[in-house]
């Protein structure tokens, strides 16, 4: 990659009419503020320092402008007309121990020297761009009404802006959970609860009312696992609030088995793409290795403790048994009906016979 990565800065230079100079200078003047970024001692020269972080971040910019403005690609791009380069590259964006700073980004990112193609009339930001880039490869649409409210100088990195795009826009307060062990999809099922998937895109609007558990769509793929547990590490790292952990937390618990991958696909909560049953259940209850629990401020705890309330009444599984069963196609039904009524005359027949001795 790396001599892709170099064609892309003198795409770059040429693209914006800039120095190689001009852009030196700019990652010289936040040095400082850049290697504060980074847990670990950076042991590089400053010269080397510099490069690096100017071909890493040209060449993402231009990644991100290639695949928001298709003009910007020709015949011989290196990653997006060849089979499948994208999907090696993207994924390395998400990984935590490949994060750029956010701001040097913005700092790189020179929208006014760039000449948009026609039909082309609004210079997206670099927060715009990146929305773009990620929200449609990792299916997070529905997410537009958010960029007004995030602003770069609060975006750490791309795992920092892909969280604040998964959580709530409105989030409630976490409460303290009772217990943790919550029915499986079946056990549910077998209780009577019914199963939809959520109208809302967000991963969290997690909600169970009246016997009805909304979950929103998950689709199941190598790469939610990868994003999920960067986002997992990213949070227990740097934030106090734990919409991820909590999260896969949940989902550990409600699957068990290829059962019930089977229910959530059933009813279109899980999009399973390239595994069968028992390897997304692997993949779901693998999510949640190394969650942290922390009893106090569980984001699902009234979830629990609604599914556990309901599942625990012995008339939601008598019902649903009965349902399930015996009324579970029209000609069960009818013989059902048609049993009932034969015993009722046979009753009526004999109180008659009954009556008729007396």
């Amino acid at each position: 990659m790396e001599d892709y990565k170099k064609r892309y800065l003198r795409d770059y230079l040429k693209r914006t009419n800039t120095s190689l100079e001009n852009y030196i200078k700019i990652i010289k003047e936040n040095e400082l503020r850049l290697r504060s970024c980074y847990a670990e001692t950076i042991g590089l020269g400053s010269d080397e320092f510099v490069k690096i972080i100017l071909v890493d971040s040209a060449f993402i910019i231009e990644v991100l402008l290639r695949y928001s403005i298709a003009e910007f690609q020709d015949e011989h791009d290196r990653i997006f007309k060849k089979p499948w380069m994208l999907q090696d590259v993207w994924p390395d964006l998400c990984l935590l121990e490949n994060q750029l700073p956010f701001f040097i980004l913005e700092e790189v990112y020179k929208p006014d020297k760039i000449s948009l193609p026609s039909g082309h009339t609004e210079k997206p930001s670099i927060i715009k761009l990146s929305h773009k880039f990620f929200t449609t490869l990792m299916h997070l649409e529905g997410t537009e009404t958010k960029l007004e409210k995030i602003k770069p100088e609060n975006v750490a990195h791309f795992v920092d802006f892909l969280r604040t795009l998964y959580i709530p826009l409105n989030p409630r307060d976490g409460e303290k959970f009772k217990s943790l062990n919550a029915p499986s999809m079946t056990e549910l099922h077998r209780a009577g609860v019914k199963f939809r998937v959520a109208s809302s895109k967000n991963l969290f609007d997690i909600h169970f009312n009246n016997g009805i558990l909304e979950i929103p769509k998950l689709t199941i793929s190598d790469e939610i696992e990868l994003t999920i547990r960067n986002l997992l590490a990213f949070e227990q790292c740097h934030c106090i609030e734990n919409y991820p952990n909590d999260y896969v937390i949940t989902m550990n618990r409600l699957v068990n088995n290829s059962k019930d991958v089977d229910l959530l696909v059933k009813h279109g909560i899980v999009e399973n793409m390239e595994l069968d049953s028992d390897e997304a259940a692997t993949l779901i209850k693998k999510l949640a290795d190394g969650a942290a629990i922390v009893q106090k401020k569980f984001y699902f705890a009234d979830i629990f403790e609604g599914l556990n309330a309901y599942y625990g009444t012995s008339w939601h599984k008598w019902k649903a048994n009965l349902k399930q069963n015996y009324f579970n196609t029209p000609w069960a039904i009818v013989t059902f009906i048609a049993a009932t009524l034969l015993i009722i005359l046979a009753i009526i027949q004999a109180v008659c016979s009954i009556l008729q001795v007396r």
